[in-house]
């Protein structure tokens, strides 16, 4: 496949790496284009639905529900959702809404082509052969199309940190604000847990009593582990430390 014709797709692989549907779907499209197959467009708006899905995770919540309510929702259910939940019902771009219409025609009028060709017909069935091609490659460039809408609209809205699902590193502005201008004090143990102090601009501050076990498991996985065996170690006898210390 060639990568020029879904640079958008490229990208928000790239930004939601860590979601297995999307990077499965991508692969399947590029390898069944590469061979051929009229399963590459099935793939391609698969394409477009996971990058939907993956849009509204950010939005959806049980005060604002915005996921389709179909029992089983089309492309455009989910298209109009993502759309929405991006506030982008403001755009009266037709050439856009076309755009979408065609993925959806594309896929029927190539079955249609494909199931009525005959194999035998010489001709007329290379020349279907030929459509059937560019169809395939007209599909995956109608995806990347609208993918990289969607994708390019969700990186300039803004997101709430509270109910957001994004990574820490998606809200890289506002934590260099937060890390430039408030302090981190831990105070001994208040009951059976350690008081963190967070020293606000002005004098204020406000204090947060959490477990150092549920610290670690939420920041760091790798340090919760090493905390996880030392303190393991400090039950047991010295030898038995040290020969736990050399398992890790």
């Amino acid at each position: 496949m060639t990568s020029d014709w879904s640079p958008g797709i490229r990208e928000a692989c790239g930004y939601w790496r860590n979601a297995p549907m999307l990077q499965h779907t991508i692969e399947a499209m590029e390898h069944n284009l590469e061979q051929n197959k009229d399963a590459c467009i099935d793939c391609s708006k698969t394409v477009v639905e996971v990058v939907c899905r993956l849009v509204l995770e950010s939005f959806h919540n049980q005060q604002s529900p915005l996921k389709p309510t179909q029992e089983a929702p089309s492309l455009s259910d989910w298209l109009t959702a993502a759309i929405r939940a991006l506030k982008l019902g403001d755009v009266r771009d037709d050439r856009f809404k076309k755009l979408v219409s065609s993925h959806h025609m594309l896929a029927d009028a190539l079955n249609d082509l494909r199931n009525k060709a005959d194999p035998a017909s010489n001709g007329r069935y290379h020349f279907l052969e030929r459509l059937a091609e560019h169809h395939r490659r007209s599909a995956v460039l109608a995806a990347d199309a609208i993918v990289a809408f969607l994708h390019r609209a969700y990186l300039d809205t803004h997101l709430d940190p509270i109910s957001s699902r994004e990574p820490w590193e998606r809200f890289a502005q506002e934590n260099a604000l937060i890390d430039a201008h408030v302090g981190l004090a831990v105070d001994a143990d208040v009951g059976d847990l350690p008081m963190q102090r967070f020293l606000l601009p002005g004098g204020d501050e406000f204090r947060i009593n959490i477990e150092v076990s549920r610290l670690l498991y939420q920041v760091d996985g790798a340090s919760y582990v090493e905390a996880l065996n030392a303190a393991r170690g400090a039950l047991l006898p010295a030898d038995e430390a040290v020969a736990l210390q050399g398992t890790r």
